[in-house]
């Protein structure tokens, strides 16, 4: 091969990438949610998808693949060819607790997908029913430790952030709560207020009303400071167990070798928006607190988050499906 045909493809090889950014996007792009509508993850999926078609000239739609714990949705956009035209709008359910609680994952979170933004974290609260003879944490622990095995709790099924957060909890405190897996937070919610089973973790969206009106009372918040909505109510961590924090997040991700120019670009955007008046009264008036992480420390973030459920799984014995 001549010497300046070689020059050429080498030249050609490095601005390629290059030149790919600048033209992205050129038509439209998906975005899968893997859960179904009106949900945080679709929520601020489409909070993405709205900044996106604003700024970059093209239409970024949502598209929702809800069930299977947001597995199979996250698998369609990990099997997608790597171009940025199908991104994901992802949480830690299917991809750094699903890894813990299942034997045969359809891909390997870090080494499939390539985070982009998190957008967003959100905390939650220990609920009980109003029965239940304890002020707070402490007083908890103490009638868990009395009663081993014997206090139920509901989650929205096995493998999801209410049930790691629960494990979480209960084996930070030393004690022992039976896991009653539900098929969705509205259907434990309905027991908890019932008096069926004793304890939850409840995001604020949608426990908050509950809390107002007397159904449901909280005794503690998973986040690492007290929550700007509820400010009288202190985090677990400062109830006797340093060192728990629990959130659920959301944020985009795209195939794995996307290029990064492609990534940049996107993140580029919703870090700028993140900031605006707006996009900070929708996300901390709901509660959130902004995520405002790039590609490198979003991606940082979630080995961290794979670890700690990894090391929760182990310590609560929970056995993978």
């Amino acid at each position: 091969m001549p010497t300046t045909l070689v020059r050429f493809l080498l030249i050609f090889a490095c601005m390629a990438p290059s030149l790919q950014a600048q033209n992205y996007p050129n038509r439209l792009v998906r975005i899968i949610v893997p859960f179904v509508p009106g949900g945080p993850t679709d929520v601020q999926g489409r909070w993405a998808a709205q900044q996106l078609t604003a700024h970059l000239g093209q239409n970024f739609i949502i598209d929702n693949r809800g069930g299977g714990g947001g597995v199979p949705g996250t698998e369609i956009v990990v099997k997608a060819p790597a171009d940025g035209y199908t991104l994901l709008a992802g949480n830690p359910g299917p991809l750094t607790i699903s890894p813990s609680a299942q034997n045969k994952m359809p891909y390997d979170t870090l080494r499939d997908l390539a985070p982009i933004f998190l957008i967003a974290r959100s905390a939650s609260c220990l609920c009980i029913h109003p029965s239940l003879p304890v002020k707070g944490v402490k007083d908890f622990v103490a009638l868990a430790k009395a009663q081993p095995g014997k206090i139920n709790y509901g989650s929205p099924g096995v493998g999801t952030v209410g049930h790691f957060a629960t494990e979480l909890f209960a084996t930070t405190a030393g004690i022992q709560l039976n896991h009653i897996p539900y098929k969705g937070a509205s259907q434990f919610t309905v027991d908890l207020i019932a008096g069926h089973i004793e304890i939850a973790i409840m995001q604020f969206a949608g426990c908050a009303p509950l809390l107002r009106d007397g159904r449901l009372r909280a005794i503690g918040a998973t986040s690492e400071k007290r929550p700007t909505l509820i400010p009288n109510l202190p985090t677990i961590a400062e109830q006797g167990l340093p060192g728990y924090v629990s959130y659920n997040w959301n944020g985009l991700l795209a195939p794995a070798k996307t290029p990064k120019a492609v990534i940049t670009k996107i993140a580029e955007v919703l870090s700028q928006q993140i900031n605006g008046a707006e996009s900070r009264q929708l996300f901390v008036g709901q509660g959130h607190e902004l995520g405002d992480l790039g590609p490198e420390d979003y991606t940082q973030f979630i080995k961290k988050e794979l670890d700690k459920w990894a090391t929760v799984a182990k310590a609560a014995g929970i056995k993978k499906e």
